[in-house]
């Protein structure tokens, strides 16, 4: 693009980086035009940025990642346009990343956002209406380039002004995969990301979890979102909750993210496993934790075993026999 003194302007664009096919080949797209790409990923403690620096390693582009958890819990709460079949408020999590990169192109003196976003390929957060309220409520939608899906979509200001040539983006749309896969053939662009997962609030297990913690710790802190990665999470009522580590690494990955106020359990003498009580609990509800944790341990269950129970710098001991499987079964979260 020239300037009116004949000057060539470098154009730059903000581009998404999921990881995935889509979000790669918006960028071949627009580089193609001898735009300036960089690319930005988000992470919150739901999805990593894992896949996008993978991503933009194999195609040699610049990538900043972002981490947008406090914005992104404030809105998982209470999201305008509610949930998908799980814990997933894709549109607003969509708005969220798309306001976040408005903010970094402003920052940086870019001239729009791109997305690898394709029209129709998921019925909720893609259909064309759906785009549209995405654009709308960033507060950046005059400035959103979708590469793929362009030409089926209105003109936007980069291309309205000549930073972008729109007869060079593509029209692809639908849940198929054929041209995207050809264009990654023509591209040399190998062992790419699915479309789908990634992210944890599209899973039914990981999302009955963080309903039961919102519904039950209004002052949650980081370390509790990652606790629900681990173990078996067990409610005992509505202050106490337990999270019981199934294998070894579980264990470990329970104990580092102990802290002081809560109660570790252990049985002693036999394997088994790490027993974490959150912020610890009173001294009836920890009888019963100390049960369940003789029960998925390899103690005899004839016998008392003597469980370790440490709160801080203080260990009691407490001699305990397994509860009832069934017991346990009515508990799980």
């Amino acid at each position: 693009m020239e300037s009116d003194a004949g000057q060539v302007l470098k154009v730059k664009g903000i581009a998404l980086i999921s990881g995935g096919l889509d979000s790669i080949l918006a960028v071949k797209v627009v580089q193609e035009q001898g735009i300036e790409i960089q690319g930005v990923a988000f992470e919150t403690p739901f999805f990593s940025a894992g896949r996008a620096i993978e991503a933009c390693r194999e195609i040699d582009l610049p990538l900043a990642v972002a981490d947008i958890t406090e914005e992104h819990l404030v809105m998982l709460r209470a999201p305008r346009y509610g949930y998908g079949r799980n814990m997933n408020p894709c549109i607003d999590c969509h708005i969220l990343m798309l306001k976040k990169a408005g903010e970094r192109m402003e920052a940086e003196g870019a001239d729009f956002i791109l997305t690898g976003e394709v029209m129709g390929q998921r019925p909720m957060s893609q259909g064309k209406q759906s785009l549209h309220v995405v654009a709308k409520r960033s507060g950046y939608q005059e400035y959103i380039v979708r590469p793929l899906s362009a030409r089926l979509l209105p003109d936007t200001k980069p291309e309205i002004e000549g930073k972008i040539d729109r007869r060079k983006l593509l029209d692809i749309q639908g849940r198929g995969r054929k041209r995207q896969i050809e264009m990654a053939d023509r591209y040399g662009i190998t062992g790419y990301a699915t479309p789908a997962g990634g992210c944890l609030l599209t899973d039914p297990g990981f999302s009955k979890r963080l309903r039961d913690l919102f519904a039950h710790d209004k002052n949650m802190e980081i370390r509790d979102l990652e606790l629900l990665k681990v173990g078996r999470h067990l409610r005992l009522n509505d202050k106490t909750k337990l999270i019981v580590g199934r294998k070894k690494m579980e264990n470990v990955a329970i104990r580092d993210l102990s802290r002081d106020r809560d109660t570790v359990i252990e049985v002693r003498g036999f394997p088994g496993p790490t027993v974490l009580v959150p912020y610890g609990c009173e001294k009836e509800d920890l009888q019963l934790a100390a049960g369940i944790c003789a029960l998925y341990s390899d103690a005899p269950g004839d016998v008392k075993t003597v469980t370790e129970c440490r709160t801080g710098g203080v260990v009691r001991c407490v001699d305990i026999s397994p509860v009832e499987k069934e017991v346990v079964r009515r508990l799980i979260i």
